[in-house]
C-alpha cells in the first residue's frame, strides 16, 4: 500500500485506510474479518470515534486489532460535548479502554463545540504528554477556525484536519487543502463514496466513471478513488466486507492519464461553498 508523511512529524501513513462509522449496524463477525482483512492489505490506518454507535464500534475495532496494535495507525474523536479539558481526557480515558490499547496516534476533536477550544487543546497537549496519544488534530473545520486553533497551539502542533470529501464535494480543494499544505497539516477526506449517494451508474458521472474504470479493468469506486487521491491527502473509506476492502485497497495503485482526471473533474465540478456539517 502506497504511503504518504503524515503531519508535522511526517510519519509514514497508508493513503487509503479504514473508516467505522455505522460499523455497529454491520455484522460484527464480517465486520472484524474485514478489518483485519485491510491490515493484511496494508490499509492500517483505522478511524473510528466515541459518537459511533455509543463507543461500539471501537469495541469492534478493539477486537479486530488485538494482537495486531503496532500494525496501527490508529486514530479517533472526542465529541464536543465532552471537549472540556477534564472531559477530554476523561473521554480519551473511556475510548482506550473500549479499543483495548493504551495510546492512539491520532485524537480529534469531532466538530467544533461551545466549549473553549483552548480548554480541548490544553487536555490534547497533557494526552500527548503522558504518552495516552501521539498526536492531535480537528475535524470539520474552516480555514479560520483551523488558523485560530494553530494561535492557540503554535505551530507545528496541529497533525491532522478530516474534512468531507467526495466527488459531489470538492470544496476542501479551494482552501482547506493550500492552507493546511502550507501548515504541513494532513488532510484526511471521510465518506469518499459520499455517505450513500455516490453517482448513479445511469447519471452522465457514473456512466463517465464506468466507461473509465471498464478501461482499466476497475470499477467506478476504484476510479473514484483514484481521483481523489491525485491530490496530498488521505481517504478513510468504509467497508464492512472483506470484498469491499480489498476493492478499496487497490484503488491506490490506479493511475488514472490527465485527461481522465480533467474529464471527472469537468463532470464533478468543484463548488467552494462549505457543506452543512455532518458528524462521521
Amino acid at each position: 500500500m502506497r504511503t504518504r508523511p503524515f503531519g508535522p512529524e511526517a510519519t509514514a501513513v497508508p493513503v487509503v485506510g479504514q473508516g467505522t462509522w455505522h460499523l455497529e449496524l454491520d455484522d460484527r463477525s464480517q465486520a472484524i474479518r474485514a478489518l483485519r482483512e485491510g491490515l493484511d492489505l496494508g490499509l492500517t490506518h483505522l478511524d473510528t470515534a466515541e459518537l459511533y454507535g455509543s463507543g461500539e464500534a471501537e469495541r469492534i475495532v478493539g477486537e479486530a486489532i488485538a494482537g495486531r496494535r503496532d500494525q496501527v495507525f490508529l486514530v479517533s474523536k472526542v465529541m464536543p460535548s465532552h471537549a472540556t479539558e477534564a472531559g477530554t481526557r476523561r473521554a480519551c480515558e473511556a475510548s482506550l479502554e473500549r479499543l483495548r490499547t493504551d495510546r492512539l496516534d491520532l485524537y480529534l476533536l469531532h466538530w467544533p463545540g461551545s466549549h473553549p477550544l483552548e480548554e480541548t487543546i490544553r487536555a490534547f497537549e497533557d494526552l500527548v504528554a503522558s504518552g495516552k496519544i501521539r498526536a492531535w488534530g480537528v475535524s470539520n473545520f474552516d480555514v479560520p477556525l483551523l488558523a485560530r486553533a494553530r494561535d492557540l497551539a503554535g505551530p507545528g502542533r496541529i497533525a491532522c484536519a478530516q474534512v468531507l470529501y467526495h466527488l459531489g464535494a470538492r470544496h476542501l480543494e479551494a482552501a482547506v487543502l493550500p492552507w493546511c499544505a502550507k501548515e504541513k497539516v494532513a488532510v484526511v477526506g471521510y465518506s469518499p463514496f459520499g455517505s450513500g449517494d455516490f453517482p448513479s451508474p445511469s447519471s452522465p458521472g457514473g456512466r463517465l466513471l464506468a466507461r473509465i474504470a471498464k478501461h482499466h479493468r476497475a470499477t467506478a469506486r476504484q476510479v473514484a478513488l483514484s481521483f481523489l487521491l491525485r491530490r496530498e491527502l488521505f481517504l478513510i473509506p468504509k467497508a464492512a466486507r472483506p470484498a469491499h476492502v480489498a476493492e478499496n485497497a487497490k484503488a491506490a495503485d490506479l493511475d488514472l492519464s490527465a485527461a481522465e482526471i480533467d474529464r471527472i473533474a469537468a463532470a464533478f465540478p468543484l463548488d467552494e461553498t462549505e457543506p452543512e456539517l455532518e458528524t462521521l
